[in-house]
């Protein structure tokens, strides 16, 4: 009898033990959304016709992501679970736009009161919650990364270009940095004007200014460091007033570059 009940328990303990090597078996390295952007993602243009036809990639990397439990998430590391946050906002909102497709702006999708961000289309630890509650409810809230605004694309030409490749824990530090340079450097949405005096940035800054705010103490010091070195020394040089581009809400559709 002892020895059926120790069989009945060394079957428990394995069974425990290929969940757990499950639960933990996510692909840190996210490649097939990283696959994924290195095929449909060009200087931030998103093929979304591709997509559309294609979609299962997407759609598997979507499950794998809804398939990890928040008890497993909580014990990754703080950049791991940040690129893995991160990752799923910009997945979904292709997932959003493909569904939709085609579409002239994101704000096209859904009503008056229940606009794009109020979709209940991520799923997350057994859950459906909005863009917004992963973004504003999670990412800000939990992580307090302003650089983070430069990596989440929400589909539209004034966002900061997608990045065509799946951020990661390892390389985060770089990767934001990278994507604050390259956001940094599209004039029509970020620029120095030394005639003037003035920094001319991306709403972005002035929406979420808080975020900027509690980092560096204003959002101009915060982006200082990812313009040029020539505009570095040109801001430098005197004092500057702060003033906001047009935010462009037309699609990030290569179709429509």
């Amino acid at each position: 009898m002892n020895m059926r009940f120790r069989f009945f328990d060394l079957l428990r303990f394995a069974g425990f033990a290929l969940l757990a090597t499950i639960a933990h078996a996510f692909d840190h390295n996210h490649a097939t959304l990283d696959d994924l952007l290195h095929q449909q993602v060009r200087d931030g243009w998103v093929n979304y016709a591709a997509l559309k036809v294609t979609p299962q990639p997407l759609d598997r990397y979507l499950d794998s992501v809804a398939a990890v439990s928040e008890r497993d998430f909580a014990t990754w590391p703080e950049k791991d679970r940040l690129a893995f946050l991160i990752n799923l906002y910009n997945a979904a909102t292709l997932k959003l736009i493909v569904d939709h497709y085609p579409v002239k702006s994101i704000k096209d999708i859904g009503g008056f009161f229940s606009g794009p961000w109020k979709q209940k289309v991520v799923r997350l630890f057994g859950n459906i919650i909005t863009l917004d509650d992963l973004e504003h409810g999670i990412i800000r809230k939990d992580y307090r990364e302003p650089r983070a605004h430069f990596a989440l694309v929400c589909a539209a030409r004034g966002c900061p270009p997608l990045c065509a490749e799946a951020y990661t824990g390892t390389r985060l530090e770089t990767q934001l940095d990278d994507q604050g340079r390259v956001f940094l450097a599209q004039t029509a949405k970020n620029r120095v004007d030394a005639a003037t005096h003035t920094v001319w940035l991306s709403p972005i800054f002035k929406w979420f200014a808080e975020d900027f705010e509690a980092a560096a103490g204003s959002a101009l010091k915060f982006v200082t460091p990812f313009f040029s070195e020539e505009e570095r020394r040109t801001l430098v040089s005197g004092d500057f007033k702060v003033d906001y581009t047009t935010y462009d809400w037309s699609l990030n559709d290569q179709a429509k570059r």
